[in-house]
């Protein structure tokens, strides 16, 4: 690890439940126990999964697969329609678990955040003791598990947090950082898709110890801004501070129809709801946006995106409707019928920080 102008080790807690939504139904709904779940989609084939189960996880089930493909892996499975208003709840029961032992807490989503426990409120002193402390408390409180990852920076307690899931914790102390980033797998670095990946294996890059022999600049020629990141990150650099404030960059809402749309006039009135819907989630955070994106998945699962960007604010239902609309209104469709549609808006000229990990940005979900 670099020691040039680093600051002191931190200890850094990340926190992911287990299989959230889905444990939190098989919690509430004791007959589901050890069955293979499926929160959302339906057995109409309709929809997509939000989120299986670790039963139906064993069949290949998995998030955002569509409901015929889960059925086709795993055709006894239990398809349970979400409940977003109980899954925030049980949330923020966890951030209140969270804020016994730190201030300095950032969500990532509803069921995974840091903890930067350098300083804790109970004195303790081991962050792996603090991790254990939350996991049994969120088990005894909350009937639920929680797998955590503990190390000196956000992206290796990220990485540890996956390691030794359900229910597990995973300590990498300064001494074991360098040779666990060197034997982890380059897809499991954060910005390392698909394309990206293949693109690294045809350069001999296979794990962190390959990135690790390359250079600065022979990242960023081929990698970019993410060629920097992997730069810094494989020798333990990310200084990035746990942020209890994220700045919200998109906002949006989405549908999936029980029934393919094949009329136009169909597919605006659902573009009308869609407006509405963000337009009053914009209107609770005080935000306008300059740039709106039509998402357009068909029947095939393929999908598209279209965006316009104007020189002055938008935040009105009827205006996103139009803009909406007008790119619907441009879009070839070839017979093809429509299963999904999604209206996002970014671009926003309020830079007020606002916390991210907030259900209005949740889809709107329809497993119908």
């Amino acid at each position: 690890m670099s020691t040039q102008n680093t600051p002191p080790l931190r200890k850094i807690i990340h926190i992911d439940m287990d299989a959230f939504f889905a444990s939190v139904e098989q919690r509430d709904h004791p007959q589901w126990k050890g069955q293979p779940i499926a929160v959302g989609g339906s057995p109409t084939g309709r929809g997509v999964v939000a989120a299986a189960s670790y039963e139906a996880r064993k069949y290949g089930v998995r998030s955002a697969m569509p409901s015929a493909q889960a059925l086709k892996k795993c055709p006894h499975i239990i398809f349970v329609k979400p409940r977003f208003e109980i899954y925030k709840s049980v949330s923020l029961q966890i951030r209140e678990i969270f804020g016994r032992y730190t201030d300095l807490i950032e969500p990532l989503s509803l069921d995974e955040a840091y903890l930067d426990v350098t300083i804790d409120k109970k004195g303790i002193g081991s962050a792996i003791d603090i991790a254990q402390e939350i996991k049994k408390a969120i088990k005894s409180e909350l009937g639920l598990t929680a797998s955590a990852g503990v190390s000196i920076n956000k992206f290796v307690a990220k990485i540890a947090s996956d390691v030794n899931k359900p229910d597990g914790i995973t300590f990498i102390g300064p001494s074991k950082v360098e040779a666990f980033l060197d034997q982890l797998p380059i897809e499991k670095f954060y910005g390392v898709g698909k394309v990206t990946a293949s693109k690294m294996k045809l350069m001999n890059i296979h794990k962190g110890s390959d990135l690790r022999g390359l250079s600065i600049e022979a990242l960023q020629q081929n990698f970019g801004k993410l060629g920097r990141f992997l730069f810094a990150v494989i020798r333990a650099e990310d200084h990035r501070p746990v942020q209890t404030q994220r700045l919200v960059k998109s906002l949006g809402a989405e549908d999936t129809f029980g029934k393919d749309l094949v009329h136009l006039e169909d597919m605006v009135a659902e573009l009308e709801t869609l407006a509405q819907t963000v337009s009053d989630r914009l209107s609770k955070k005080k935000l306008q946006g300059r740039t709106l994106t039509l998402k357009v998945k068909f029947s095939d699962f393929t999908q598209i995106t279209r965006n316009r960007s104007v020189n002055y604010p938008l935040a009105s239902a009827t205006q996103l409707r139009d803009i909406a609309t007008e790119l619907l209104g441009n879009i070839d469709f070839e017979d093809r019928p429509v299963r999904l549609l999604g209206i996002t808006l970014s671009n926003f000229n309020d830079p007020t920080p606002r916390p991210k990990a907030d259900p209005d940005q949740l889809e709107l979900f329809n497993p119908d």
